[in-house]
Parts: C-alpha cells; sequence; structure tokens
C-alpha cells in the first residue's frame, strides 16, 4: 500500500519552466513503474511520462525532450521537470505507481501555462 502526494503545480508563462514533485509514504524501491499522468479540462487523461524500477524511461510526444522524469529511491520520490513549457501543457498533473494487480493514484496537481 503507497500513498502519493503531488507539489509543485502553478501559473507559468510561455517558455517558462516547473519542477513537479510526488512524495510516497513508503519505499518505491519495489514499485516496477513511477508514472506522471495529465488532464485537461475535456480531454482524456494521458500517460506524460514512466520510469521503471531500473530507471528506464519513456515519454510522450508531445513532452519529449521538454520533460525529464526521474525517482530517488532514499527519498521516496519522483519528479517531473519541466521546460520549454506550453499553453496546450495545461491541465491536471497526477502522479502514478503501478506495481502486480495494484494502482495508485495522487490527488493531482494544477499546471497552467499562459501565452
Amino acid at each position: 500500500q503507497v500513498q502519493l502526494v503531488e507539489s509543485g503545480g502553478g501559473l507559468v508563462q510561455a517558455g517558462g519552466s516547473l519542477r513537479l514533485s510526488c512524495a510516497a509514504s513508503r519505499s518505491i524501491l519495489s514499485i516496477n513503474t513511477m508514472a506522471w499522468y495529465r488532464q485537461a479540462p475535456g480531454k482524456q487523461r494521458e500517460l506524460v511520462a514512466a520510469i521503471t524500477s531500473g530507471g528506464s524511461s519513456n515519454y510522450a510526444n508531445s513532452v519529449k525532450g521538454r520533460f525529464t522524469i526521474s525517482r530517488d529511491h532514499a527519498e521516496n520520490t519522483v519528479t517531473l521537470q519541466m521546460d520549454s513549457l506550453k499553453p496546450e501543457d495545461t491541465a491536471v498533473y497526477y502522479c502514478n505507481a503501478r506495481w502486480l494487480a495494484y494502482t495508485a493514484w495522487g490527488q493531482g496537481t494544477q499546471v497552467t501555462v499562459s501565452s
């Protein structure tokens, strides 16, 4: 069992940067995949970035080259560094953990990018 809490969202101008953090209530070493999803009003929730316990990562094509996901097992955190932000990045961002047959979600944090 794990609880996830996101932080770091806010309002930023296009071209700016934000760093999102996901704090887990216990060790994430045994959790196979940690990920960030996002959902804009009226849109489907989409996968933004994911990282495995082995350190392999993948990204949505729309954010590749601009976002970086990482995990710190010592601090039980997963971060999403977002650079060169665009208005279309505006959404609620959710932290996600998946292992075996289990899935956990954070409460979400709002990211708004103005033009």
